[in-house]
């Protein structure tokens, strides 16, 4: 599989199961272009795959041709049509298995919530043995994964169980940063270019928290955490981040809530005044983020601060007062060895926070990253993962929330550890998907939640001028946030 822009066919017959066809490709090609058709005629090339079922919906037949290889053809029958999808992705998933020699650790499960999936078979009764086999049986995770799933949802568990499903969480998006890592996919911009609109935006988005503070107060509704993300919230000065927070402080009731956290990430953007307001005002935890501590690696992804920085920034958050820090950390990140990212891992340790995050490198297509195609994939991120894992559990860093993303190298994980007690209620909220989200600011989401678990999104504009020139009409799509909570607010008191 080339890793320039020709797009390899993919050839749906009797089907239509694109996306779980395309989502297996990519377990083995995470970089690679895909074309869809609906008949031979549209394979073009020496490279293809097509999936096919056959008009009874008995059979399914999947053909695999690489470049320079012979097609590889293997069909099955189906127990019934209901398995098609999931016995064509297996098929293709032991073809290209062995003509990559590439095993998938989370085997074909391709969805960004595997902790769910052990939790819905606790719920059903079922023993750590007897979910090992299911999981095993359906998507061939191997076992070490099972029990890293397994490790957190018993971690996790205790956790979900307390969610008040009738409360909101509070997400604000500060979508700034100092500059642009060559790994990032958010939609964030650079201080330079957003200094026009700073006063605008941070106008607008008080104004938001203001109609939706109101929304609160009319249903109410408790607000169980805070969260400001971006981006790197403190991009802004102290004065604007202090004025953002006092809105929220002045139309959110916080005396109440669980949790308030800020992620300071950069550490070239964290001084002793930011960190003075963030917690003057509220906020009990915060994320230091250096991903790395080696300085070449630094520079390579666009970092503009060294390890050292890092350090000394986290030292500050503690002279300051902060008892429940977060780390994050990147495995994979390019040019980045097994034996730097043990160092960084280690020195992390050392500095004793309360919970460390460990990422894995995700090659999105609107990263810078993404350029590079396979040859940013080809670094030791699963050494790395292997390594955090033992380590970070031995000096009582329990994992406790867990999400995958497509395009990941080695299709590893992205596992939150925490001493215990410091578990972020947020990161478990917005992956278990069990409460509504309120979105404030540009580029936030606001997910619903609706009886059933339905949720309804209402994403806010991606750019400041955006969200800033169409601020009205944005406004408008809030409405459905006051039905929500009043019928959350109902069904709570039948």
């Amino acid at each position: 599989m080339t890793a320039d822009n020709t797009k390899m066919p993919i050839i749906l017959i009797g089907n239509s199961f694109k996306y779980e066809i395309e989502a297996t490709m990519k377990l083995f090609f995470s970089t690679a272009h895909y074309a869809f058709g609906s008949s031979r005629e549209d394979i073009a090339g020496d490279e293809y795959v097509t999936a096919e079922v056959s008009d009874d919906g008995s059979t399914v037949t999947a053909e695999v041709k690489l470049k320079g290889e012979a097609p590889v053809v293997r069909s099955i029958r189906t127990a019934s049509p209901a398995q098609n999808e999931q016995e064509l992705c297996r098929l293709i998933f032991h073809i290209l298995s062995e003509k990559t020699g590439i095993n998938p650790p989370w085997g074909l499960m391709t969805g960004i919530r595997p902790v769910k999936k052990v939790l819905e078979l606790m719920d059903k009764g079922l023993s750590k043995e007897e979910i090992f086999r299911v999981l095993s049986d359906k998507y061939e995770v191997t076992e070490k994964k099972l029990q890293l799933a397994y490790d957190t949802a018993v971690n996790q568990r205790p956790i979900t169980e307390r969610i008040d499903s009738s409360a909101v969480s509070l997400y604000v998006s500060i979508p700034f940063c100092p500059t642009r890592c060559s790994y990032c996919s958010f939609v964030s911009h650079s201080m330079d270019s957003a200094v026009k609109l700073m006063p605008e935006y941070v106008s607008a988005l008080c104004r938001e928290l203001e109609i939706l503070g109101n929304i609160v107060r009319e249903t109410d509704t408790k607000v169980d955490t805070i969260y400001f993300g971006g981006g790197t919230p403190t991009s802004l000065s102290a004065q604007d981040l202090k004025t953002i927070m006092e809105a929220v402080e002045k139309n959110f009731d916080i005396t109440k809530i669980r949790e308030y956290s800020v992620e300071a990430g950069r550490p070239d953007t964290i001084t002793e005044e930011k960190l003075h307001v963030i917690k003057e005002l509220g906020a009990d935890r915060i994320s230091v983020n250096p991903q790395t501590l080696n300085d070449e690696v630094l520079k390579v992804i666009g970092r503009k601060h060294s390890g050292e920085d890092a350090v000394k920034a986290f030292e500050l958050a503690r002279k300051t007062g902060f008892r429940n820090i977060n780390t994050d950390l990147i495995a994979g990140l390019p040019t980045e060895s097994a034996e730097s990212f043990r160092n960084t891992l280690d020195r992390m340790i050392e500095l004793n926070p309360e919970s460390i995050t460990v990422h894995t490198l995700t090659i999105k297509r609107s990263a810078t990253l993404f350029a590079g195609g396979n040859e940013n994939c080809s670094n030791p991120a699963a050494e790395m993962v292997d390594y955090s894992i033992p380590t970070l559990m031995s000096h009582g860093y329990l994992p406790y929330y867990m999400y995958r993303q497509k395009n990941t190298v080695d299709n590893l994980e992205n596992v939150g550890y925490a001493k215990k007690g410091f578990e972020s209620y947020y990161n478990i909220f917005i992956m278990d998907e069990t409460q509504t989200i309120l979105g404030a600011g540009c580029a936030a989401s606001t997910k619903l939640l609706y009886e059933g678990n339905r949720i309804e999104r209402i994403h806010n504009y991606k750019f400041p001028y955006e969200y800033i020139r169409s601020f009205d009409q944005l406004m408008e799509k809030k409405k459905e946030v006051k039905e929500c909570l009043k019928k959350i607010k109902y069904l709570k008191q039948k």
